[in-house]
């Protein structure tokens, strides 16, 4: 037996043993979270969210079996003790029981490196003629879940609706925490009244756009999973007001700790984009240990789904030549738990960018060596995070949108991932296909590149939402299987794969002819980070390795050290060789 047909066949029996356990008396049992699974007895609480029919979940509420929190669809948040979680574990009726987790907030050259600058100014064209119009988000509305968002003179009247979903504290107007309205410039601000004080901020990444405040995070800047499913499912339903909701920003995260085919906010991110909604998802700020040694595998959910556009964050040294872009080390790389799906998709600026500061926030109060210049309801500050690049993603999205109102959540994905640009020493897991480039990906979407042949193509793979690779030269020495040849060719074409958590490229390319290529196990596969299968960043699935680079990936129960990184596993060797 080869050993790719073992770990199939043991993949398989791990997948159904994991699906179908069962309980006494021959009746199935729920599966568990892994926060859950191994908690210990005693007079201790807990906050879950049960996933079961419709019939099931009445019958709990009739049963009166712990403190209901929150309804949801097709689940709802309950505060239990152990006894009550040890009998949801063991009812039969019961699908799935995850841990209510809690959530956490994790320009001027920004709009050039990303070329939003280009797509506001439009092209004239050969002597008047064949040019295109500027866009800057206008017609388009996105949905901000985050601590809220202040009024500020950068938004004027363009926040069109806002609604808490905060369970921890009374509805608070505003943004107590500071950080929603940060990212809500990024996305969408007027750099108009920054430029009366001469502070260096231009505008987010569509400033014609209009915003949806959802409250998702509470005034110390933590929510729980049950509140931002909540808020995403008042998106959907209201996805039709307010001009059209097409966007929803996650800024927000917390550890992985079941398959994405189970998560409840990952589930919640795939019924919004299977509503036409895209999801832009940051990827976490999990890249590195205290003591600087590379993380891999820290991408948080719902940036884990396969149907967000997680997004990572590049450094851009606070030039406009991305020449010397480099991928932020905080910025949580792939694959993904459990999935091991390729993620990031993109990256985009994230270091020290400049947006609104709410005065007298949380933040602002805390940290005001942020501040950098204005005041009261016209005050801006720098914040560092993969939150600042999914907003300048969410952005960027919006002038797609405004260009291509009938662009699908996959095709906007696509159009993202075949426009972005090479970052150097990033990789696949570290940068996805690089770093966003808005005037490419438009060019791409104006040439139809993503039309009805990309789409009769990603349906008949069975992609909700897409993943795209385009081989213009900038991808050849990148990725390579065992032996050194590279995967990727075929005239400049791009190839999808239709399944992200095995990373084995599809059969077919845009000219619907086989891949010769695509035989190649997914198991050899290495994603490189320049030339050469030997130089590249090793990720061996399943297992706990280091490799000669220094460079980890640990794999076991999920735990937070020193509140600013993610451990798999009960210890990671620090530089010294010691661990903690």
């Amino acid at each position: 037996m080869t050993i790719k047909r073992f770990l199939t066949l043991f993949s398989t029996f791990a997948l159904l043993a994991g699906w179908f356990s069962v309980a006494p008396h021959g009746q199935r049992r729920p599966t568990v979270s892994a926060d859950l699974a191994h908690h210990a007895a005693g007079p201790h609480r807990h906050r879950v969210i049960v996933q079961a029919d419709e019939g099931a979940l009445s019958t709990l509420r009739g049963r009166r079996l712990g403190v209901l929190r929150r309804q949801l669809s097709g689940a709802v948040a309950l505060d239990v003790s152990d006894a009550e979680l040890d009998a949801l574990t063991r009812d039969g009726n019961v699908l799935h029981v995850s841990g209510d987790l809690p959530v956490h907030a994790d320009m001027a050259v920004t709009n050039k490196v990303t070329n939003a600058a280009t797509v506001w100014q439009g092209t004239s064209g050969l002597l008047g003629l064949g040019g295109t119009p500027g866009y800057k988000g206008s017609g388009i509305t996105v949905a901000v879940l985050d601590s809220g968002i202040a009024s500020h003179q950068a938004l004027g009247t363009r926040v069109v609706a806002r609604v808490s979903f905060v369970s921890t504290e009374p509805t608070v107007a505003g943004d107590p925490f500071g950080h929603g309205t940060h990212v809500a410039g990024i996305v969408g601000g007027n750099g108009g009244p920054a430029a009366s004080i001469g502070a260096p901020y231009s505008g987010g990444s569509a400033p014609s756009v209009k915003l949806v405040d959802v409250r998702v995070l509470g005034s110390n800047g933590s929510g729980l999973t049950s509140d931002v499913i909540a808020g995403i499912n008042w998106v959907v339903q209201n996805r039709k007001l307010y001009g059209g909701i097409r966007i929803i920003n996650l800024s927000l995260g917390h550890p992985v700790t079941e398959s994405s085919v189970s998560d409840p906010l990952d589930k919640a991110v795939a019924t919004a984009v299977a509503n036409g909604i895209v999801v832009v998802a940051a990827a976490g700020n999990y890249g590195q240990t205290s003591t600087g040694a590379t993380i891999l595998g820290g991408v948080t959910s719902p940036g884990n789904s396969p149907f967000a556009i997680t997004v990572g964050a590049i450094d851009t040294k606070g030039t406009v030549d991305t020449s010397d872009d480099k991928l932020a080390p905080y910025s949580s790389r792939g694959p993904t738990k459990y999935d091991f799906g390729v993620k990031p998709d993109v990256v985009a600026p994230g270091t020290r960018i400049v947006s609104l500061e709410v005065a007298g926030s949380y933040l602002s109060t805390t940290y005001p060596s942020w501040h950098v210049a204005g005041s009261a309801s016209n005050a801006y500050a720098r914040m560092t995070g993969t939150s600042m690049a999914a907003a300048v993603v969410s952005g960027g999205v919006a002038l797609l949108l405004n260009a291509q109102p009938t662009l699908s959540p996959a095709q906007v994905k696509i159009a993202l991932q075949m426009g972005a640009r090479y970052v150097s020493d990033a990789g696949l897991i570290g940068a996805g296909t690089g770093g966003v480039d808005f005037a490419a990906s438009l060019r791409l979407a104006n040439q139809g590149l993503i039309g009805s042949l990309l789409t009769s193509i990603t349906n008949l793979l069975g992609l909700s939402s897409g993943a795209a690779f385009r081989d213009a030269g900038t991808l050849i020495d990148r990725v390579y299987d065992r032996s050194g040849i590279r995967l990727l060719r075929l005239l400049d074409l791009s190839a999808l794969f239709d399944a992200a958590e095995s990373a084995e490229w599809g059969v077919l390319n845009l000219l619907g002819l086989g891949n010769p290529l695509a035989s190649k196990p997914a198991n050899y596969l290495v994603w490189g980070q320049v030339a050469g299968w030997t130089s590249s960043y090793y990720v061996v699935w399943g297992s706990t390795i280091q490799d000669p680079s220094g460079q980890y990936v640990v794999w076991g129960s999920s735990d937070v050290t020193d509140g600013s990184y993610v451990v798999w596993g009960s210890s990671l060797p620090g530089s010294d060789g010691s661990t903690r």
